[in-house]
Parts: structure tokens; C-alpha cells; sequence
């Protein structure tokens, strides 16, 4: 009788007759199928890219009018060619110095005092334990930013001016009479008071957002190590919300020279020009009053460069302590 092979050990694995599976190259889409996928998202953000053309973009064209002697009724193309005549005219002139010392000092109030008020009322909201209270101290906070600058005006007169209701407490109590509407060396802190009143609560709104994305335990964490409420501020809260607060600062620092146009040109005359005329409302006046579009242009014109280099800049320092900012630089 032949011998037969041994029968293979149950455990040897039988070869697969089946070839391994290669795997599909990558099929990279073209623009107009990129553009078909997303047919959806790509609508509903054309609305805001409209806008962002027709009322931002668009307008650039215009600070052509800074380097002409424009006339209105000849317009862009034939209007005469002055070089940098419109910014020798500004520079020259002592009302322009005088807005950007205004418009500095202002600005420089609303940044220290105006901006950390969002992020201090963010963190008390946030430490509240009732879900109730929250909701209504956030409603409350928030609805003076829907209220228009007209409104708010007349609201601190009622409160602030010579007939309002602060002087004649004063009055009563045997003290001078103080009309804070009508005080020069006040003008900047009441600015910065009705902004911190009107906006301090609608700016809570992203301060908010960021901390529900902090881990919670993170702070479990550092409980446990022993720290207390102080110290998880210090040391988790705060941490977590830097990358937001950066962000803020920076856009902030864009609008630096803009203060407030509609607030100002409201209250301007109370106070008179020397310590209310800001840049922007001196483009108003000498452009819009005075006919003088090229000056006004050319004010607009530096006031654009200024902000965008202190975004830039502000945004690089961020990233060399490393913050992503408002966008990812190169070497990121």
C-alpha cells in the first residue's frame, strides 16, 4: 500500500488564494467638481461674500480720490493728478493733528478699560451655579447692544447733563452742579462708559464660547493637585482662553483710529471740536461739509495702512509667542 502524506496540523493558516488588495490611487477632484460637492455651503455663504464685495472691496477703488483734486461732477477719470499734494495738506494742517491726539487718547482709554470688561463678565456669568440667573443676567447685559447710538445718547443726558439727574442729586446735597456731558477732559471716559455699557455685554458672547471648550478636567486635575478657585484662573482658565483673547486683541487693534463715528458726531458739538474731533469725524466735516475729497480721502487712506499694520505686526509678535492669531503665518 502507498504511503499517504500526514494530514496538516489544524493550526497551519491555508494559503490564501486571493491576491492582497492594492489600494486605489487617490482621485483628486477638479475645480468644478469641488465646486459641484459643496453647491450647498457655497450658497449659503454667497450672501456674505456679496456683501463683503459690493460694500468692502468695491470701495477700495475709491482711495484713488486721495492722490487726485477730485470734482465730483467731472469724476475719477478726469479729474486732475496730484501725487501726495491731498497728505502734505492734512499734515500741514493743526485740526488733523489735533483728531489723532483724540483719536489716540481715546483710543487708548477704550483698549485698557473697555476691552477686559467682556472677559471679567464672561468669567462671573460663567461662575454662577443657577442656570436661571445666568440666562436673565445675560439678557439683561445684552440688550442695550440693539439699542442705537441716538437713544443711548439722549438716555445719559437724562442721567449725565446740566438738567439730568446726577446734578440735581449734587444740587440737593448742597454740592456743585457737574454736567459730565459737557466736559471736555471727561469726553473720553464717557465714551468709554457708554461703550462699556452698550457693548460689554454682547462682547461676552465669544468669551463665553471659548470657555465651554476648556476641558473640564483640566480643572478637576488641578483641584485634586490642591489649587484653588484663584489659582485655576490663574492657571487653567485664563490659559484657555488666551488664543481667544489675542485674537480679539488684534482686530481690536485694526479698528484702533476708528472710535466711534456715530457716538461722536452725536456728542461733538457739547464738548467742541478741540477735544471732540476725531479722524473720523474730520473726514466728514472736510470732506463730505467742506468739499474737500481728496484730504478726507487721503485721511482714510492712512488710517487703512495704520490698522493693517498693526494687525500684521500685532499678528506676528503672536505668533513668536506661539499663538496661530488671526491666520497662520508661513512658517507655521
Amino acid at each position: 500500500m502507498a504511503e499517504t502524506a500526514p494530514p496538516a496540523p489544524l493550526d497551519t493558516p491555508r494559503p490564501s488564494a486571493r491576491r492582497p488588495h492594492a489600494k486605489a490611487p487617490v482621485r483628486r477632484l477638479t475645480l468644478w467638481q469641488r465646486v459641484k460637492r459643496d453647491r450647498v455651503m457655497l450658497l449659503l455663504a454667497l450672501p456674505g461674500l456679496v456683501y463683503f464685495v459690493v460694500f468692502h472691496y468695491v470701495p477700495l477703488l475709491g482711495y484713488m480720490v486721495a492722490f487726485q483734486d477730485y470734482q465730483p461732477y467731472l469724476g475719477y477719470m478726469h479729474s486732475v493728478w496730484v501725487g501726495f499734494t491731498n497728505f502734505t495738506t492734512a499734515f500741514a494742517q493743526p485740526a488733523f493733528w489735533s483728531a489723532v491726539g483724540n483719536t489716540l487718547q481715546i483710543a487708548v482709554i477704550q483698549l485698557v478699560f473697555f476691552f477686559p470688561v467682556p472677559i471679567g463678565l464672561a468669567l462671573l456669568l460663567n461662575s454662577v451655579v443657577s442656570d436661571r440667573i445666568r440666562r436673565f443676567v445675560q439678557s439683561v447685559v445684552y440688550l442695550p447692544h440693539f439699542i442705537g447710538w441716538v437713544i443711548i445718547v439722549s438716555v445719559f443726558q437724562q442721567i449725565l447733563g446740566g438738567a439730568g439727574l446726577l446734578p440735581d442729586v449734587l444740587g440737593s446735597l448742597g454740592l456743585p452742579r457737574y454736567d459730565m456731558m459737557s466736559d471736555p477732559g471727561a469726553f473720553p471716559w464717557l465714551l468709554t462708559l457708554q461703550m462699556v455699557w452698550k457693548d460689554a455685554g454682547w462682547g461676552t458672547i465669544i468669551i463665553l464660547a471659548a470657555l465651554l471648550n476648556i476641558d473640564r478636567q483640566s480643572y478637576e486635575a488641578a483641584a485634586i493637585d490642591g489649587a484653588g478657585p484663584t489659582r485655576r484662573l490663574w492657571h487653567v482658565t485664563l490659559p484657555g482662553l488666551a488664543p481667544v483673547i489675542i485674537l480679539l486683541l488684534i482686530l481690536n487693534l485694526g479698528q484702533v483710529l476708528s472710535v466711534g463715528f456715530e457716538q461722536i458726531l452725536l456728542q461733538r458739538d457739547a464738548v467742541g471740536p478741540g477735544a471732540g474731533e476725531v479722524l473720523d469725524t474730520y473726514v466728514y466735516y472736510h470732506g463730505i461739509k467742506d468739499n474737500d475729497w481728496g484730504v478726507a480721502a487721503a485721511v482714510g487712506l492712512i488710517k487703512a495702512v495704520i490698522g493693517t499694520a498693526l494687525v500684521l505686526g500685532a499678528n506676528k509678535v503672536a505668533h513668536r509667542l506661539g499663538h496661530e492669531g488671526v491666520y497662520r503665518g508661513a512658517d507655521r
